[in-house]
C-alpha cells in the first residue's frame, strides 16, 4: 500500500477512534429551548425563529413527552391552528439518548431512525441536551484539529523507536466471518511479544481481545474492535451495530448464551465470552441498548505488572 492509499485509511481509523472515545454529553448542545404542554404552536414558532432552530422538545417536569419540528409548525400554519397547544401537534413517541452513552450510539440512532435530532437525558430521565448530526460533525472536526496541532508541535522531534509500545489500531469485523475471526487478537499478541511484554500480560490481552472479536462475529451484526496501547496500559474496545443486549446482568452470567444451533456447531457460544473478558481485565465496562448495539471496554494495566516483577 503506497502513502496515497495509507492517508485516507489512517484518517478513517482516527475518526473511528474519536467516535469510540467521545461521549454524547461531550458533543450535545447543552442550551436547550424546551416548552411545556400548555404552550401554543405560535410560542414554538417564535422560539424557533428567534434562536434559528428547527425542533423544540416538549417537557413535563423536565421529562420529555414530545417534540415539535418545523414540519409540525408548517402543518399547523396550513390548518390555521397556530393557537393550538403543542400536545395536539407534537410527535409523542420520542426516542431519547442517554448523556453517558458513547457517541457511536448516537450515530447508530441516526442511521436507524429518520429523526434529525434526539433529546438527551440524564440518569433521572431529565432533559439535559439535544444532539444533531451537525453537533457530531463539529465535534469530530474540533477533535481532529486539536490532534493535528499536537502532531505538528511534535514535528521535528526524534523519530519514533521501532520498539515503541504506542499503538492505535481498529479492526472491522463482519457477522459470521469465522474465517477471519481471531486475526486481530493474533496480530496484537505478536506485537506485544515482539516488545517484550510479560507473558502473563500477553495472555490476558489475548483472551480479552479474542473473546470480544468472536462476540462481534458470532453475536452481532458486525462492528469494530480497537486497541489503544501505551507504556501504561492496553485498552481494548469493541462496538457492534446491534442487536443489543436486553439484560446485561444476565449476559455477564457464566454459561448464558444466545447463540443459535449453527453457531454452536462451529464450536462457539459457550456463554463464557464476556465473563472471561471481565476476569482478565483490570478495568471492565459494558454499555448496551436494544436495537442500537453494545460497547465493551477492557483495560489491562502494564505498570502494575512491571512493579510486581521487581
Amino acid at each position: 500500500m503506497d502513502n496515497a492509499q495509507k492517508e485516507p485509511l489512517q484518517s478513517s481509523l482516527r475518526v473511528q477512534e474519536l467516535i469510540y472515545g467521545l461521549k454524547i454529553s461531550e458533543v450535545m448542545t447543552k442550551k436547550v429551548f424546551a416548552v411545556t404542554r400548555n404552550c401554543t404552536m405560535r410560542d414554538v414558532q417564535t422560539i424557533m425563529k428567534n434562536n434559528s432552530i428547527t425542533g423544540v422538545p416538549v417537557v413535563d417536569s423536565r421529562r420529555v413527552v414530545g417534540i415539535v419540528s418545523m414540519n409540525d409548525i408548517m402543518n399547523a400554519l396550513e390548518k390555521g391552528a397556530m393557537d393550538d397547544v403543542v400536545t395536539l401537534w407534537m410527535v409523542g413517541e420520542v426516542q431519547t439518548l442517554a448523556e453517558d452513552m458513547p457517541l457511536s450510539f448516537a450515530i447508530s440512532a441516526f442511521n436507524k431512525f429518520s429523526f434529525r435530532r434526539f433529546p438527551v437525558v440524564n440518569k433521572k430521565n431529565e432533559l439535559v441536551g439535544i444532539i444533531t448530526f451537525r453537533n457530531i460533525n463539529m465535534a469530530l472536526i474540533r477533535e481532529l484539529s486539536r490532534q493535528l496541532r499536537e502532531m505538528e508541535s511534535l514535528h521535528g522531534g526524534p523519530p519514533e523507536r521501532s520498539d515503541s509500545l504506542d499503538l492505535v489500531k481498529v479492526y472491522q469485523l463482519h457477522r459470521y466471518d469465522f474465517e477471519n475471526g481471531g486475526k486481530a487478537s493474533s496480530e496484537i499478541k505478536k506485537f506485544l511479544k515482539e516488545r517484550g511484554i510479560p507473558p502473563k500480560i500477553v495472555r490476558q490481552v489475548a483472551v480479552a481481545s479474542y473473546e470480544l472479536e468472536i462476540n462481534l462475529v458470532a453475536h452481532s451484526n458486525g462492528g469494530m474492535l480497537s486497541f489503544d496501547i501505551n507504556a501504561d496500559r492496553i485498552k481494548i474496545s469493541s462496538h457492534d451495530r446491534g442487536p443489543g443486549i436486553a439484560d446485561v446482568e444476565l449476559a455477564m452470567t457464566e454459561g448464558f448464551s444466545t447463540a443459535n444451533e449453527w453457531i454452536r456447531s462451529q464450536g462457539f457460544g459457550a456463554g463464557m465470552g464476556l465473563p472471561n473478558v471481565k476476569r482478565v481485565s483490570d478495568e471492565f465496562a459494558i454499555q448496551s441498548a436494544v436495537g442500537m448495539g453494545t460497547m465493551v471496554r477492557a483495560v489491562i494495566n502494564l505498570k502494575k505488572e512491571k512493579k510486581d516483577e521487581h
